[in-house]
């Protein structure tokens, strides 16, 4: 671990995946005005967390297959519609996002509505591609379909985000505080790892402590969010500071306080950090990117 060079491996991995997701956007397409809002979003440059946890699981568990990097892929255009759909007036009203302007702002808001549905719908075109090209381990690729299906709806993030819309200007405990964002971004990045330890045939055990991992890293993800929004950079965040407080949305620092908040994240490292002492080498790459998630600026 202490020899392992997670920057070297962030770049090599987020050149993989920039490169496989430029691929699918231009494969059999000629590049018109909806390509190009969906890749003016996706293409921004993005820390491609959730594809990186997705690969990392994969190597954690075993010999990853060659198509891993599609529902890597996927994972990332999913994450990046909800981004979209996100910044639009009728939610958070963003005008920066990943440095530069919110996709309703570089176009108009119908074609930010439809690049995020296409970037959905594709990723789910891209995901069943693979039950189609490996008819005989199907059942696998269809667990890694509805896991992520399952993540990204009406029961995970979408859930996630009407929460957090209803609850803006009203306080909420640390309970339902904690099961909003459990939702609204821990269920994606624990559908993330999960999904790439399915296509590593993990096994149970494995998947299991993974899933513990997952659940104490997406929270931790988020409780360092809350506290950029604060303390953070605009010129490195690439997006806007002071807006959680500006619309009243509930945070951990405005439940807990900021010192209380860094402290509660560093717990929440530490418990995923233990869920991995199951695990050899192979998964240093997740080790260092908990480390990473509370440690970073952007």
């Amino acid at each position: 671990m202490n020899n392992f060079d997670l920057n070297a491996y962030l770049s090599a991995q987020r050149e993989k995946i920039n490169t496989a997701i430029d691929g699918f956007l231009f494969q059999s397409i000629k590049p018109r005005r909806i390509i190009n809002a969906m890749r003016h979003s996706v293409m921004a440059g993005g820390k491609r967390l959730r594809p990186i946890l997705c690969l990392a699981a994969a190597e954690a568990v075993g010999d990853p297959p060659d198509d891993v990097i599609n529902t890597a892929c996927a994972l990332e255009m999913i994450h990046t519609y909800s981004l979209i759909h996100d910044d639009l007036p009728a939610m958070d009203n963003d005008s920066l996002r990943r440095g530069q302007p919110t996709c309703h702002v570089a176009f108009d808001e119908a074609t930010a509505i439809l690049a995020g549905d296409a970037l959905h719908t594709l990723a789910f075109e891209i995901l069943s591609s693979n039950v189609l090209s490996k008819k005989n381990n199907s059942t696998k690729y269809l667990l890694v379909i509805h896991t992520i299906a399952a993540a990204a709806g009406v029961n995970g993030m979408i859930e996630g985000q009407m929460r957090d819309m209803a609850a803006e200007g009203h306080r909420l405990g640390l309970e339902d505080l904690e099961e909003m964002h459990a939702l609204k971004t821990g269920a994606l990045i624990e559908a993330s790892i999960v999904a790439g330890a399915i296509m590593g045939d993990g096994s149970q055990k494995q998947i299991k402590q993974l899933k513990v991992f997952a659940k104490n890293i997406g929270l931790a993800f988020q409780v360092t969010d809350d506290i950029l929004n604060i303390e953070g950079d605009p010129r490195v965040l690439g997006k806007e500071v002071g807006t959680d407080q500006a619309r009243q949305k509930n945070t951990y620092p405005s439940t807990l306080g900021i010192k209380s908040s860094k402290a509660f994240a560093k717990k929440l490292v530490n418990s995923a950090l233990q869920a991995l002492n199951y695990f050899d080498n192979r998964s240093d790459p997740l080790r260092a990117m908990a480390h990473y998630i509370i440690a970073r600026k952007k």
